[in-house]
This record gives structure tokens, C-alpha cells and sequence, in this order.
């Protein structure tokens, strides 16, 4: 079933997971190699390849927002108590926002950097938002890096609560964003 129900997430819905959820985790990764182990006169086409992926996770997470805006969520576990109802809602539209807010401060920094990150994949530009400035630059840079640590303890939280819900009330969570089958 493409559309979520009331009871179990739809296929779009997981595959969104799916992809951002590995795109995320890989531009995390890749961002801390080579900002951490690669000499700076190379930094500058990682920089860039960076950049256009996270253009792509913008759209996507944009794209997913809207998806889940038309479709049910499906309800908690029976026996939920609601501090967990809660936490689960925080949690999650927390990860969108950080999410979003990481993507765009990549994207500040890339028009107030110079050379800019706007050719995605030498395709076309990307419009930018931003004009170059060198102080500006290092201020979106700053905070782009500084949330995306918030962003990587979201992530570190949110799998934590997936183990949670796996071993210790052993409910369906899990299994229907990944099976999508109903509890």
C-alpha cells in the first residue's frame, strides 16, 4: 500500500525514511571525513559534492513533510503511556526541523562562500539566498557544522528508541516502518 493507514506506515513513507535516513547518516559521515582527514586544498570538491547531496536531502525532506501531511500517522502502540505519545512526537519533528535547518545553513554557506557550491553536479546553478561574504561564511559554517552534532545525538536518540521499542516493549514499531505491516 502506497497511502499510510491508521495502523502501519504506507511505501512512500518508509521508503522517505529509508533513503533520507542513509543519505543523512552518509552526509554526516562523509562531512566529518573530510573536514577532519583531508588536507584543505582538497576540501573544496568534497565540499561541493556535499553540498549538492544536501540540496537533494532538502527537497526530500520537504517532499516528505508534504507526504505526511496527507496521510494519517499511524496510531501509537496500545499500552503507550503518554509521555512516550509525546516524546515520540518531539523527537520526530525535531529530527525534521534540525534536519531542515542543517540543509539550509549548507545552503546560506554556499552562496556567502567563494567559489559558491551552486553547480549541482555541473548541471545548472542552484540559486543562491546568500552573497558572498567571508564572515558570513564562517557564520553559517559554524552553525551548519554545530547542528549537524545536534542532528548525529537526534539520530543516536532516535535509533535508541527504535532498540527501545524492539527489546524492551517489544511492540511493532519497528517492524511496521520497516514491514509496514499493522501491530
Amino acid at each position: 500500500m502506497l497511502r499510510n493507514s491508521t495502523t502501519a506506515w504506507g511505501t512512500l513513507s518508509r521508503a522517505f525514511h529509508g533513503i533520507l535516513g542513509i543519505a543523512i547518516i552518509g552526509m554526516l559521515a562523509y562531512g566529518l571525513w573530510f573536514n577532519h582527514f583531508l588536507p584543505k586544498e582538497a576540501k573544496l570538491f568534497h565540499r561541493s559534492i556535499h553540498a549538492d547531496i544536501g540540496y537533494v536531502i532538502l527537497l526530500l525532506m520537504v517532499l516528505r513533510l508534504i507526504w505526511r501531511g496527507l496521510n494519517p500517522v499511524p496510531a501509537a502502540p496500545d499500552g503507550s503511556r503518554w509521555w512516550e505519545r509525546a516524546l515520540a512526537h518531539v523527537s520526530h519533528w525535531t529530527l525534521y526541523a534540525i534536519t531542515i535547518v542543517v540543509a539550509l545553513l549548507g545552503w546560506a554557506h554556499s552562496g556567502a562562500h567563494k567559489p559558491d557550491y551552486a553547480d549541482w553536479f555541473g548541471l545548472f546553478r542552484v540559486p543562491q539566498f546568500t552573497s558572498e561574504n567571508r564572515d558570513n561564511a564562517r557564520f553559517f559554517e559554524h552553525w551548519h557544522i554545530w547542528m549537524a552534532y545536534v542532528l548525529i545525538g537526534l539520530i543516536v536518540l532516535h535509533f535508541l528508541a527504535a532498540l527501545y521499542h524492539r527489546f524492551i516493549k517489544r511492540d511493532r514499531v519497528v517492524a511496521r516502518m520497516i514491514g509496514g505491516g499493522a501491530e
